[in-house]
């Protein structure tokens, strides 16, 4: 199994435009794959909502429990 110390130590071994280029390309996978949670977390919500285990709530009822977070 690879640690993260020990990727660190490979990563730094490339070049500077390697090390800027894996960067990039991380962050773009990064967005993606939480891209890829919301989408799966709004599908997951809608079939609760329509499996009646959900009821819409008015805004200062999502108004309230975003502030008791």
């Amino acid at each position: 199994m690879t640690t993260i110390d020990s990727a660190l130590q490979d990563i730094m071994q490339l070049d500077y435009n390697s090390r800027e280029m894996l960067l990039v390309i991380l962050q773009k996978r990064q967005i993606e794959a939480r891209r890829e949670d919301i989408a799966k977390s709004a599908k997951q919500s809608l079939k609760d909502y329509h499996a009646g285990k959900s009821v819409p709530l008015d805004a200062k009822e999502v108004n309230d429990r975003l502030n008791s977070l």
